[in-house]
């Protein structure tokens, strides 16, 4: 399992010719910005638009009728937000995967939509490429987040976050001491080749070790992990 960071790394593969295109699901409160994200996105051979929302809650009515593999998410809109919408789409174990896109004003959210489910997290000034790779890789299973939005959110609550000497980290326990390593790696938004290189093993083992610390911990992807390991005090801002 890798990770894709926009802007970093091998954009994932487009679909095979005569392959299912990518169905992807727009909700925006502002029409202009969805004209823009449909003339982005409908220049790609492998990405379908099938519906458009204006709000949250016809956000996840459409999720639930349309089934699209990607709902690219805004976080502010009216009747629900964004946070809400991902979380009902996931609680309804819906086969749907959110991407939200916010302004960098709003960061103070990403834990909330991560938390809620969300697959990725980007600015909206993203580079046209770097979104549309974002969606192909959150559509293929794998998790997306802006390293520059989760390092202000985590250094604006650091704080707040609990004090490692306090109390052992909580459900940590299940992990050997290597996927520990591997976990605080991940948490420090390295790649898996990267990983592979600091730790001096292969990349195949850290992909082992990855799934071994998503499925012992109950994670759904990489994205969890890294906010599980703020969140417990195993890596702390600045460290």
């Amino acid at each position: 399992m890798t990770t894709a960071t926009p802007g970093d790394g091998p954009v994932p593969p487009m679909a095979p010719s005569g392959g299912t295109p990518i169905r992807v699901l727009l909700a925006d409160d502002q029409p202009l910005l969805r004209t823009g994200f449909k003339m982005v996105l409908g220049a790609e051979t492998d990405l379908n638009i099938v519906g458009e929302a204006g709000n949250g809650a016809e956000a996840v009515d459409l999720a639930r009728r349309l089934l699209p593999d990607v709902v690219l998410m805004d976080i502010r809109m009216p009747r629900l937000d964004g946070v809400a919408a991902t979380r009902q789409i996931i609680e309804a174990k819906l086969p749907v995967r959110v991407l939200i896109l916010t302004t960098f004003d709003l960061d103070e959210y990403v834990v909330g939509a991560l938390r809620a489910g969300a697959s990725g997290f980007l600015a909206k000034d993203v580079p046209a490429e770097d979104l549309v790779a974002a969606i192909r890789t959150v559509a293929a299973g794998e998790a997306v987040v802006a390293p520059r939005i989760l390092k202000r959110l985590l250094d604006r609550f650091a704080l707040v976050l609990p004090d490692p000497s306090a109390q052992p980290p909580r459900g940590l326990d299940a992990l050997t001491e290597r996927e520990r390593e591997v976990l605080v790696q991940l948490a420090r938004g390295l790649s898996n080749a990267e990983i592979a290189r600091e730790l001096s093993v292969s990349e195949t083992t850290v992909k082992t070790h990855v799934g071994h610390v998503l499925t012992k911990l109950g994670l759904r992807d990489r994205v969890q992990a890294v906010v599980l390991a703020y969140e417990t005090g195993l890596v702390r801002p600045g460290r």
